[in-house]
């Protein structure tokens, strides 16, 4: 719970009395390899903080194929943001790549406290500031960049994820085959 809170203080500090209104909302939770947080179709009403593992959040074609949309890390705040605002089903599943520990609060009880704890409504704001930035930006790349950029900047944002998790995960998140991915890597080496 302390790296939460320190995570939040690193974005909008908390006076004591808004970090007690937010201990008791958090609860941890541990999600095996392979186990979802959300799954498409499905209502959602949590947002989460990742103190370990990795999670995928990934959207599913009519055809069953799979597109990775982001990873969550250590350190990442997460929820299906859209789903959460508008009360509606999720249209991406949230899924554990490896074991992952996890902080998760009810998103209705954690907004309900914004008109007492500005602070906490800072935060939330500037959180969806930064993730409108890495969207908009990551969707600028999928247009603008060749696959290599594109993989190369991946491995800079994200230096341990490569060790973790499968290549065709890293390939769909790129938008590229896993074949398209074998040859950008032996080219490397």
């Amino acid at each position: 719970m302390e790296e939460l809170l320190h995570q939040i203080g690193l974005v909008s500090p908390l006076p004591d009395a808004t970090v007690e209104a937010l201990r008791p909302l958090f609860s941890p939770l541990a999600l095996a390899k392979n186990e979802f947080l959300v799954q498409a179709g499905e209502g959602t009403r949590t947002v989460a903080f990742v103190t370990s593992g990795v999670l995928r959040a990934f959207f599913t074609s009519p055809d069953g194929v799979e597109y990775n949309k982001t990873f969550f890390e250590t350190g990442d705040f997460l929820g299906v943001y859209y789903a959460l605002l508008l009360e509606r089903p999720s249209h991406l599943s949230m899924q554990a790549l490896v074991p992952t520990q996890l902080w998760v609060a009810d998103f209705a009880q954690l907004t309900a406290l914004y008109d007492q704890h500005p602070a906490l409504e800072r935060f939330a704001r500037r959180q969806a500031e930064r993730l409108f930035l890495v969207k908009e930006q990551r969707e600028i790349d999928l247009v603008m960049l060749d696959a290599k950029v594109r993989y190369e900047q991946f491995r800079q944002q994200h230096p341990d994820l490569e060790q973790q998790i499968p290549q065709y995960h890293i390939a769909s998140h790129l938008g590229i085959t896993p074949t398209q991915l074998s040859r950008i890597r032996a080219g490397e080496r």
